[in-house]
């Protein structure tokens, strides 16, 4: 039987692959907390994966604080970087698949053209450097693992900006919400399932991927979908970026193009809006 060890198990993505193993009885597991996978301590994880020993990688754990990696850029590049390096060259001795979460934080923001995998990456902040140079070591150290960038996470799992909107929608009579930011959400339960049926196929074609969902839309418009199914009062306005200033920048344009990865892997990607509706059933 196969062991699958599954970094970063009570974030989001981690959490839904936690509803979806138990379709897939036929692999055996390992759903890693901070505890039993140390991302933050090197010598400590390089212990913990010779024990474990899996088959299959799923690397969903990260420093995802975008604002306060500014201050601690240390911990989010042990996290983003090193710990990834090390696991990228545990599964090439170990000849171990390995899936790695990115982001479309690698880039800077200034393209007006859905992101392609080749498109020039640019971090305009410490996060998406730490997420970058984790990509960069891990197909150096790995070249046969599969690295797929997403954007805009949300689940019924964890923090995110769905549960916030949701939150503050009964709580307030008006928020705002910036319009000067384009993409497409991910929902995790999606981005989990295309794991699972990437190692259920019988291809592996290493190198990044790009996952979200479709749709291109700002987080302001994000924000009238979940308005709208949700039925709540609450009046949304939009605002620009400088209007609401942040420690870390973010890109204002990260729509990612999916082309690759629904090509290769034959997926049909459903529309945000789509996806979204599952938040509220």
């Amino acid at each position: 039987m196969k062991k699958i060890l599954v970094t970063g198990a009570n974030g989001q993505l981690g959490s839904e692959l936690g509803l979806l193993s138990k379709s897939y009885l036929e692999y055996e597991w390992i759903f890693a907390n901070r505890k039993d996978i140390t991302l933050d301590n090197l010598e400590l994880l390089k212990v913990q994966l010779d024990e474990i020993q899996p088959n299959i990688i799923f690397n969903c754990g990260a420093y995802t604080a975008v604002d306060q990696a500014e201050t601690e850029k240390e911990l989010a590049f042990t996290i983003n970087h090193f710990a990834v390096e090390l696991i990228a060259k545990y599964a090439f001795k170990n000849n171990v698949k390995l899936i790695h979460i990115s982001t479309d934080y690698v880039f800077d923001g200034l393209s007006s053209n859905a992101l392609t995998e080749d498109a020039q990456t640019n971090p305009i902040n410490v996060y998406g450097d730490s997420k970058l140079a984790g990509e960069i070591a891990c197909l150096k150290e790995n070249p046969d693992s599969i690295i797929i960038r997403t954007s805009w996470v949300y689940s019924k799992f964890g923090n995110n900006f769905v549960k916030t909107m949701q939150r503050l929608m009964q709580e307030r009579d008006e928020i705002n919400v910036v319009n000067d930011q384009i993409g497409s959400p991910t929902y995790a339960a999606d981005l989990a399932q295309v794991m699972i049926n990437i190692i259920e196929s019988s291809k592996w074609i290493p190198g990044v991927y790009n996952y979200s969902n479709e749709g291109e839309i700002s987080w302001y418009e994000f924000a009238l979908s979940i308005k709208e199914l949700g039925g709540y009062n609450c009046k949304v306005g939009g605002i620009p970026s400088a209007s609401y200033p942040t420690p870390a920048k973010r890109p204002s344009f990260s729509l990612l193009n999916k082309e690759k990865i629904k090509a290769i892997y034959n997926l049909n990607i459903p529309n945000y809006k789509e996806s979204l509706k599952k938040m509220f059933v």
